[in-house]
């Protein structure tokens, strides 16, 4: 019982981090109907910006040598800036195309910033030390859970209560849950196309940034790759939970996790290898019995 509580906990952290991914994922795709690739260099470049530009494999600390909230701060602010700008310059202009020319531009954006990370950090993986105080254990009804699972699981919680709270209560909030619904009726009805669209990059900016300190601290490696698969896995969950809808992307996030997990842990050893086979085909099962996913939009329902 004691063991698949512990695997339960980490299966719930994982999930945390899927869901905050898929619901940046799921915003930006409802008001541009646009999969944003970018979303994990977003998150790479949220990580390397902790250190100073070298070769080194113990990097000296930039931003990660600030305290701690002065580091988030950096870290989120330098990611929200980033999406902001590659909505302004590589989206903005495209928006009247059609969707194949945007994901295009959005596999662009992605190469050039992971050519802009290697250029500046060198392509070799890095070891980076923050959050030392989160390696230990805390023991809770005799299971031991790191502190690190911990902080991901209240950090997710924290930031999609503050997320619930502004799109149903704030009245920018409910312009842009009008325009994930139905985008092209929101405008109609005067919601500002810039201003929502700006804001849900900046919220998917803010999410990679605070996903990137979190893979951080949990791995203390930093590498070219480290936002690509949790994209990856997101990228599943809004498609499991119903692409366009922001409550089905976080029920995905927490589904592709926990399923991951129970599969890494129950699996024989030899099997194990194909834990992300079985994940995909649990994606594949999903859309041949629902095909617009869990918790499907209006405008999802009636374009299948």
């Amino acid at each position: 019982m004691t063991y698949f509580i512990q695997v339960l906990i980490d299966a719930i952290s994982l999930g945390s981090l899927y869901a905050l991914v898929a619901l940046a994922i799921g915003l930006v795709f409802g008001v541009m109907r646009l999969i944003n690739f970018a979303q994990a260099d977003y998150i790479t470049i949220g990580a390397y910006s902790l250190v100073i530009p070298t070769a080194s494999i113990t990097p000296p600390l930039l931003l990660g040598a600030l305290p701690a909230v002065a580091m988030v701060i950096s870290v989120v602010a330098v990611v929200t800036v980033l999406a902001l700008l590659t909505e302004r310059l590589a989206f903005r202009p495209l928006r009247n195309s059609d969707p194949t020319t945007l994901l295009i531009s959005s596999f662009a954006v992605s190469y050039f910033l992971q050519s802009l990370i290697i250029l500046v950090h060198g392509g070799r993986p890095k070891t980076v030390s923050i959050g030392d105080s989160l390696t230990g254990a805390v023991e809770m009804l005799g299971v031991r859970i790191p502190g690190v699972q911990l902080l991901t699981m209240a950090v997710a919680l924290t930031l999609l209560i503050c997320l619930v709270l502004f799109l149903k209560k704030t009245p920018m909030g409910v312009q842009l849950r009008a325009a994930a619904e139905d985008f092209q009726m929101a405008r109609l009805l005067g919601v500002p196309a810039n201003k929502v669209i700006a804001i849900a990059f900046a919220i998917s900016g803010l999410l990679g940034g605070t996903i990137s300190l979190l893979f951080v601290v949990q791995t203390g490696t930093l590498d070219i790759k480290i936002g690509m698969m949790p994209t990856v896995y997101a990228f599943f969950a809004t498609v499991i939970g119903g692409i366009g809808s922001l409550p089905g992307a976080v029920l995905g996030g927490y589904i592709v996790g926990i399923i991951s997990v129970l599969l890494q842990s129950y699996l024989p050893e030899e099997m194990r290898a194909f834990r992300d086979a079985g994940v995909f085909s649990l994606v594949i099962l999903i859309l041949l019995m629902r095909p617009q996913g869990l918790l499907a939009t209006k405008a999802s329902k009636e374009r299948v």
